[in-house]
């Protein structure tokens, strides 16, 4: 595997170099920065999402076939890479990474006609409804009734840990139309309108003081039949796809490398343990060749198995072991919680210290979540050991 750049890659890294010098303002810099979560706050997201889709660039890993710029692996890991070093806003991925290939892969030509166009243009925003209180990682548990009424289906249950579905006007979903065959066969994929009568939408608080997640209620939720993906008991294999996309759709390494070396400034972070900060960088540099072996197999045409499962474990390990160092780095001064939110916007109290000891202890508890959401470590293991051991 060659690790230097083609040179029409190193052109398009320059392009998007300075594409970035001109359009990424101080402004979105500073949002995404001290930003707790994993993705943008809403504004901050939405003014990056018109500059990239004024680019031509905001699906950038879409086929061409499907509105995208037809990019291939590494020049969609180049774009990822800078982006990571210039300091970009992380946008929510569960339309334009999730629901979007979901939709040009096996939505029917009225749904991609209806859904793709204002999904781009940001005035659809997408909510993913598939764990529930005790179906999170089998997802095949799940208990969200759809029965098929005329030309509509009446949905009836709940879903839990659902990211961002405060701001969201639309919700893709996981439902059993049919419970008297296998589990996974009984499982369909439903688009569901959040204004819909019987939808309600419950905040819940993380650890950190973050609303991130929700429950979301459906009772008795008329859904038109024209709604459904694919085909009634379609939604598993679907599900397995969108997964796919979610765990191995873009490369870990070059955030968490960027993010290691942003560390400096702050006197304390200088000083704490660095032989343990080089240690978790070069684990990430370690991630980072992994992935770029998984491109240069892509890039080939071949199917890069098990090795690809393995990205989101390591990444998870490495965040977590990243933010427990800048916490523990900026000792109590990274112990400052408040509650107001962004961490940017003008309520915010003034920072003890400096703004990144502010943000730290909400980053270290927010990262708690990186083993568990997109399936938890131990779901990954299994993947592996299925993969690769044949167990």
């Amino acid at each position: 595997m060659a690790l230097s750049f083609a040179p029409e890659e190193e052109r398009f890294r320059e392009e998007v170099r300075a594409f970035l010098d001109e359009h990424l303002s101080e402004r979105l810099r500073r949002g995404a920065r001290l930003t707790s979560g994993v993705f943008a706050e809403p504004d901050i997201a939405a003014e990056w999402q018109r500059i990239l889709e004024e680019k031509g660039w905001l699906v950038y890993h879409w086929p061409e076939s499907a509105g995208g710029p037809g990019w291939s692996p590494i020049q969609r890991y180049i774009f990822e890479k800078e982006c990571a070093e210039a300091g970009a806003p992380v946008l929510p991925g569960m339309g334009l990474k999730l629901v979007g290939p979901v939709l040009y892969s096996f939505g029917t030509e009225a749904q991609k006609q209806l859904y793709l166009p204002v999904l781009r243009e940001g005035r659809d925003f997408w909510a993913q409804g598939f764990s529930e209180p005790g179906s999170g990682s089998d997802l095949a548990s799940l208990r969200t009734r759809a029965v098929r009424d005329g030309d509509h289906y009446v949905v009836t249950g709940s879903k839990i840990w659902t990211t961002q579905a405060q701001h969201a006007n639309r919700l893709f979903c996981l439902v059993r139309t049919d419970a008297r065959v296998k589990a996974q066969q009984g499982i369909s994929f439903l688009l569901i309108d959040m204004v819909t009568p019987g939808i309600t939408v419950r905040p819940i608080l993380s650890a950190s003081g973050d609303h991130e997640v929700n429950e979301v209620f459906l009772d008795d939720v008329r859904v038109p039949a024209e709604n459904l993906v694919g085909e009634e008991g379609q939604g598993w294999t679907i599900a397995k796809f969108l997964l796919e996309n979610e765990r191995g759709g873009s490369c870990y390494a070059p955030g968490l490398i960027a993010d290691i070396d942003r560390l400096t400034g702050p006197a304390e972070l200088d000083r704490h343990d660095p032989d343990r900060l080089a240690r978790i960088r070069i684990a990430a540099e370690a991630l980072e060749v992994t992935e770029l072996r998984i491109l240069a197999a892509m890039q080939q045409g071949e199917d890069p198995g098990a090795l690809a499962a393995t990205t989101k474990l390591l990444a998870s390990e490495i965040r977590q072991d990243l933010e427990q160092f800048v916490s523990e780095a900026f000792g109590y001064r990274g112990l400052q919680l408040p509650a107001e939110r962004p961490f940017y916007g003008d309520a915010i109290p003034q920072p003890i210290g400096c703004e990144e000891a502010q943000v730290a202890g909400a980053r270290y508890l927010n990262s708690r979540a990186w083993s568990i959401f997109g399936g938890t470590s131990e779901i990954q293991l299994g993947i592996i050991a299925r993969a690769a051991l044949g167990l």
